[in-house]
């Protein structure tokens, strides 16, 4: 009986142990998401300075030199945004079946695909080349800079001629979802979606010195914050997974805790029982001599 209830007892500690680990992890889950947030919340006057930007140089250079409509199949480029560390639920395998889902209903060949976050590449059947995922805030611009640098050199050696971003966006409450948005090119459709763009007052300001400089440094500009949104929506998801997978993990320790000591008290009483029954025998026996 001692063995049983020694074995409990380290069995107890152990799942102790674990508990406090998991109470750590969503203490830190859930203050990352807040730092994603902040930053994605901070971008949104930013992002509507550049896209108001690129509205009011993008019509002048259109009159210079009219942007050419996309024809036929393409050569398709993906960038999809998983995660590093583990304990986030099915956050990888959602994005990656939706991103294959979605890929294989384009009409063109899928010949590059840009992969952050190693559990990410294991999961995307064609090769891609793979991106370490930040682990704050302050790397998400180094990182956003690396791969606009090998789009571009994809784009210039024409292995690909249109790219699609995926990644998790928060959901309602610790809930995600996946979503695409198209990147590139910038042809004749998203010379349209920026002349949609509502500008602010009565009259779009005049381009001084030629649009065109000015054009490619705001789309530039425009190209690295849709990136950047991008990765700390990803970012605030995958926090938000975990969150919601230590919170379940916490319950079940909490109710397996429970049981478990029910289960200690238990065996300790019989065993106290037990020697109180032999103290009674023998003290039985002794009065019947």
């Amino acid at each position: 009986m001692s063995g049983v209830s020694e074995e409990l007892g380290r069995k107890i500690g152990s799942a102790q142990d674990v508990q406090s680990i998991v109470r750590s992890m969503k203490a830190l889950a859930a203050s990352n998401i807040g730092q994603y947030e902040r930053a994605v919340a901070a971008l949104r006057d930013y992002s509507r300075t550049v896209e108001l930007a690129v509205r009011a140089c993008s019509g002048a250079a259109a009159r210079a030199s009219p942007p050419k409509a996309s024809t036929g199949a393409a050569s398709v480029g993906a960038l999809v945004f998983g995660s590093d560390q583990g304990l986030v639920g099915r956050f990888n395998e959602v994005l990656a079946e939706f991103a294959t889902r979605s890929l294989g209903a384009l009409p063109g060949r899928t010949t590059r695909i840009w992969v952050v976050g190693e559990r990410m590449e294991a999961l995307m059947a064609i090769p891609a080349r793979t991106f370490d995922a930040p682990n704050s805030v302050d790397a998400i611009g180094g990182l956003v800079g690396e791969i606009l640098i090998d789009m571009e050199a994809a784009e210039e050696t024409q292995e690909i001629r249109e790219v699609y971003v995926f990644h998790n966006a928060p959901g309602a409450g610790a809930t995600y979802v996946p979503v695409v948005r198209r990147l590139l090119p910038l042809d004749a459709q998203w010379q349209s979606d920026v002349a949609a763009i509502p500008w602010p007052t009565g009259k779009i300001p005049e381009v001084i010195q030629g649009a065109e400089p000015a054009l490619t440094a705001f789309i530039r500009e425009y190209l690295f914050i849709l990136l950047f949104q991008a990765c700390a929506e990803s970012l605030a998801s995958e926090n938000a997974s975990r969150l919601a997978a230590m919170q379940r993990a916490e319950k079940n320790i909490e109710d397996m805790l429970d049981e478990m000591n029910r289960c200690f008290h238990r065996i300790r009483q019989e065993s106290i029982d037990e020697e109180l029954f032999e103290v009674i025998s023998g003290y039985d026996a002794l009065a019947r001599d």
